[in-house]
């Protein structure tokens, strides 16, 4: 969740999302992240133009079904990938860009939340405004850093830091309590990293990100204020400090473990855990108003680092480290030298060459603070109530598929069947957008952008706040509606999909049966997975942390796991860069799952209609390709590198030719000989729904 505090990366009940649309990893919050550029060729049908016919469908199918609109899509430069998720981002933005260009154009409003998204988008757009202003919105901040001249003022500092959406030191949240899913608790996880994961500090073949991290910390302390001397040396203690912090800090794969951030305790136990962090002063600045008798802190080995720091690093070294997180944070509503510099380090990290628009990276800053006001426009423009009624269907039959198919697996005893099928009938689904829009009264906007983002991320932060000690509100969304993605929310148990993924070539209501299952009952599919993945199968029907499992039954889908993760290890990136597997096993797993229940459930829809074959392609083909398609992408090898090493999502081509290879299906509906290169052998095929 970006340009806020609660930051549910501490590894605590993280949802588990699609990422289709942009996989312009993020390494840390920005301001203003941009919404990608714009669509040209988006429409019903299969996309015949985007095939490679050179290439035999049984030998690289990511090639045949992609190659020729990869060759033909030439990544922009302002992006680091592109692919046909990128495209109805772009769509989706054009729509965004359409209605806060007339919001900000209408002098006299009549809805507040139009005239709040209009101002917001107007201030973003205003860069002489920006550049008139310069430091003087976080000046207060600024200055408060240099005064931090004791532990307890350095606890102030971090708690009004973390409400102003600033990563630093640790990780605050409120959410579900893991084992209690009705009930919002505080939580307190691992934090405050500059680079992209705990990894990035240790070892030689991170030193070149490293010296690039030290640099770009050195010209932000420059441009706040900081002699270039001085600056220099500030930015070698920031690492240290961090590197300090990534010590203990548990790696990607071990956070996807939810029982290794549950360690619920008193408030009294964790003061005694960590007694130099002065939380008295650190719940004031934050914001905490009401009293919190017991909470989960996600990492207590890493809880007592901090504390151990912050009494044993010198005070001149957290006021650097502070000022260079809040530079971060809010580069991108400053200046134009704090842009440029923050996009000249993401950009080491993505390979992208220019900035986005102006226009798109304030049309994503609107829809981050104001997501729900925007997206209630939104959704009267792009997805009708007949859109909505057949996303359902599809969702529906998908549930009474897998329903089915839990039934026929010989590897499960009954009594987890039963329980598995109990969990499936609880899911919530939620389609397209929320049943009430959030109230956004509370947040004031006015002419300053800079301003803005610092009010609309202490306004999430006391929304977030609030929830604590109260029951778990059950309508809430996690995305905003425009969003092409989608998720699986394990402490709700339910799937969750924005209107903005309900569209072509996702899902059309012109495309037959094939397209629509193959595409949209995939991503249907994936989520609804999610729930009995290695991670999601861990909570019950109730969002609860629980063991439902028999245990044979449990040794059982370790081992088919395990054959996943084995599987995704194997690829490589053209620099020789391994996928993980371990870390990108749920997701894997959810991909052969969700594909090959929209299988089953396209066939069921099938039933009794006749077998057409359309463009010269089979019912069947037409559902693999439709699949294939959707991952249609080309990515700068630099953002490769960062995927392969953050993200549990396997890279788009390992996620088509990984999961097809393993289905029978996909090898009778193309006539593949069993010695085929998309073909796993029957004792190595992976298996788990």
């Amino acid at each position: 969740m970006t340009n806020r505090l609660i930051i549910r990366g501490a590894g605590l009940a993280a949802a588990a999302a699609l990422t289709i649309s942009a996989l312009a990893y993020q390494p840390r919050p920005q301001a203003a992240a941009a919404l990608p550029a714009a669509p040209s060729e988006l429409k019903a049908g299969l996309d015949l133009a985007a095939i490679d016919h050179t290439c035999k469908a049984c030998d690289d199918f990511y090639r045949f079904a992609d190659g020729s609109w990869i060759a033909n899509h030439p990544i922009p430069a302002a992006y680091s990938a592109f692919g046909k998720g990128t495209q109805l981002s772009d769509a989706n933005g054009e729509v965004l860009h359409g209605i806060l260009e007339a919001a900000a154009a209408n002098a006299n409003p009549a809805d507040a939340n139009e005239a709040k998204i209009g101002k917001y988008y107007h201030a973003c757009m205003d860069e002489d405004g920006i550049e008139s202003a310069g430091l003087t919105p976080i000046k207060a901040e600024l200055a408060a850093i240099d005064g931090i001249a004791d532990p307890g003022a350095l606890a102030t500092e971090i708690g009004n830091l973390h409400r102003l959406g600033v990563d630093v030191a640790f990780a605050v949240d409120a959410g579900s309590d893991l084992k209690d899913s009705s009930k919002e608790i505080f939580e307190i996880g691992q934090g405050g990293l500059g680079l992209p994961n705990r990894d990035y500090y240790f070892g030689e073949a991170q030193q070149a990100k490293r010296d690039a991290y030290v640099k770009h910390v050195a010209n932000l302390l420059t441009l706040v204020g900081t002699d270039a001397a001085k600056a220099s040396a500030d930015a070698a203690d920031v690492l240290a400090l961090e590197t300090a912090l990534a010590k203990p800090s548990l790696s990607p794969v071990e956070l996807r473990d939810p029982l290794k951030s549950y360690h619920p305790m008193t408030l009294a136990a964790t003061v005694a855990l960590a007694p130099n962090l002065q939380w008295m002063a650190y719940g004031m600045a934050l914001g905490i108003n009401h009293h919190i008798e017991s909470l989960n802190v996600a990492h207590p080995a890493f809880l007592t680092a901090v504390d151990t720091l912050v009494t044993t690093t010198p005070l001149p070294q957290w006021r650097a480290y502070l000022k260079a997180h809040l530079a971060m944070t809010y580069g991108n509503a400053l200046p134009k030298a704090f842009v440029d510099e923050n996009f000249a380090y993401t950009s080491s990290l993505t390979g992208a060459k220019t900035l986005q628009p102006r226009w798109k990276r304030c049309a994503a800053a609107v829809n981050t603070a104001l997501g729900e006001a925007v997206g209630a426009v939104y959704v009267k423009t792009a997805f009708p109530p007949a859109a909505k009624a057949r996303a359902l269907a599809l969702v529906d039959n998908l549930i009474a598929t897998l329903h089915d198919d839990i039934g026929t697996l010989a590897w499960m005893s009954p009594k987890t069947q039963a329980r598995a099928k109990s969990k499936l009938a609880a899911i919530q689904k939620k389609i397209g957008y929320p049943d009430v829009f959030r109230n956004y009264a509370k947040l004031t906007v006015t002419d300053s952008y800079a301003e803005n983002v610092l009010r609309a991320n202490a306004f999430a932060n006391a929304r977030e706040l609030a929830k604590i000690g109260k029951p778990v509100d059950r309508g809430e969304w996690g995305m905003t509606p425009p969003t092409v993605n989608a998720y699986y929310n394990p402490s709700n148990n339910e799937i969750v999909f924005p209107a903005g993924i309900l569209q072509t070539p996702f899902f059309n209501a012109q495309n037959d049966d094939a397209l629509n299952y193959g595409a949209a009952g995939a991503v249907i599919g994936h989520e609804m997975t999610h729930g009995f993945d290695d991670q999601g199968r861990q909570f019950d029907e109730k969002g609860n942390l629980a063991d439902w499992w028999q245990p044979s039954d449990a040794a059982q889908f370790a081992k088919r796991a395990g054959c996943i993760a084995d599987e995704y290890d194997g690829f490589a990136l053209a620099s020789g860069t391994h996928e993980n597997g371990k870390l990108e096993t749920g997701e894997a797993i959810a991909d052969l799952g969700g594909l090959t229940i929209a299988y089953k459930a396209f066939e069921r829809a099938q039933k009794g209609k006749p077998r057409v074959s359309i463009d010269g392609y089979t019912p069947e083909q037409r559902f693999f390709i439709a699949y294939a398609q959707i991952w249609a992408n080309s990515i700068r090898e630099p953002q490769q590198e960062l995927l392969a090493k953050n993200d549990p999502h396997p890279l788009p081509r390992f996620r088509v030719l990984g999961t097809l290879s393993n289905m029978p299906e996909f090898a009778r509906a193309f006539a593949c000989p069993a010695a085929a290169k998309m073909i796993r052998p029957p004792a190595k095929r992976c298996s788990i729904w």
